[in-house]
């Protein structure tokens, strides 16, 4: 345990509790701003991990996040948020979390250590070969996500491994690896603090890009944004005014009309047709707003 890379004392903060707040929150800002860098030196390795997502979900398969304690609680809120972000439905990203619900409001540090618990979660999930498992764990050697990696190929899923050490102990059971070392913590062992700041980046990496490339960002706007309330219903108004340069009044009354899919009332109002028209290329073009658009303008 002690040769982890995540164990490991770290030489700048050995008199941490020595220091003054404003000292103590200069040394974390340090240490946090070396997190990027690290993420960078991955890169290739998520990007291949992406194209395999995005390949998942068009054979209509899911990604499966899947962690204990931090990891886990980090896995649950990007997936969550791919649903009201990319208007995904909820199995395009789901989770695993080790202990369940309750595991989510409070520790439960044992639960970690069963293979089998991992195991019993993916079985109820029907894990198969459409789907891709992204196993999550700062050490690199969790029971519960050896488990998991172990019975999602015995599915025939790809399997990912996310870690934060150099020579992670669950690196053989996986497809595919991705190894943000992120080295020791500001305090010995508490990877809630650097390793779970990288997962909580690559997470972010992984949802958005692979939405982007499935049609669900037009430039830089999310125009498949589910509209729940009034908030959000002006956001898509504005947004639609943005990109088409209608006025707000054209713009609201065409999401009216197509019962608030942004997309399709973007598609409307820049090539001039009917919302069913719209929806129909936007249909055919899989959902990508510029394909649609490319097609009728040529």
């Amino acid at each position: 345990m002690r040769n982890l890379d995540t164990e490991r004392r770290n030489p700048k903060t050995v008199n941490i509790d020595s220091m003054s707040v404003d000292e103590i929150l200069r040394i974390m800002n340090e240490e946090d701003a070396t997190v990027p860098l690290c993420i960078r030196e991955a890169l290739p390795d998520i990007e291949r991990v992406i194209q395999k997502c995005i390949s998942a979900h068009k054979k209509g398969g899911r990604v499966i996040y899947l962690g204990a304690g931090t990891s886990g609680r980090l896995a649950i809120v990007d997936a969550v948020e791919t649903v009201p972000t990319f208007n995904a439905s909820p199995e395009k990203f789901t989770y695993v979390m080790a202990g369940g619900k309750e595991a989510v409001y409070r520790s439960l540090e044992a639960v970690e250590d069963s293979e089998e618990e991992a195991q019993i979660e993916l079985k109820h999930l029907n894990v198969n070969s459409n789907d891709i498992l992204i196993g999550i764990t700062a050490s690199g050697r969790t029971p519960f996500v050896k488990g998991a990696l172990q019975y999602a190929s015995e599915k025939r899923s790809e399997t990912v491994l996310i870690a934060n050490v150099e020579n992670p102990e669950l690196a053989p059971y996986a497809n595919h690896v991705i190894k943000i070392v992120t080295g020791p913590e500001v305090i010995t062992g508490s990877t809630r603090l650097k390793a779970g700041t990288s997962q909580k980046m690559v997470l972010n990496m992984i949802s958005t890009a692979t939405m982007i490339k499935q049609g669900k960002v037009y430039g830089n706007y999310m125009v498949d944004v589910l509209t729940l309330n009034e908030k959000l219903k002006v956001r898509a108004t504005n947004m639609v005014c943005e990109i088409t340069g209608v006025e707000s009044k054209k713009a609201r009354k065409t999401l009216e009309k197509c019962e608030w899919k942004a997309k399709v009332a973007i598609v409307s109002l820049l090539l001039d047709v009917e919302t069913q028209k719209a929806e129909e290329l936007l249909e055919k073009h899989e959902g990508f707003i510029r394909k649609a658009i490319s097609e009728n303008e040529g």
